[in-house]
């Protein structure tokens, strides 16, 4: 491979910053917006906080009794 020049204008005669550069491109995905939720996913969450919120409640209410 020929003599590149890295960041700061030093000498990297293998390369090797030009390399790992293109080794780490590669794994970035090129479109950078979060996939949507599943409708499933949000609501099993939905659900799971309103059956918390009643576990609670019902456990402040058999304290309070």
């Amino acid at each position: 491979m020929a003599n590149t020049q890295g960041p700061q204008g030093t000498n990297d005669p293998a390369g090797s910053t030009q390399m790992f550069r293109a080794f780490v491109d590669e794994g970035t995905p090129q479109a950078s917006r979060p996939a949507p939720a599943p409708a499933g996913s949000r609501l099993g969450l939905i659900i799971g906080i309103v059956a918390a919120v009643a576990i609670v409640a019902a456990v402040a209410w058999l304290a309070l009794k």
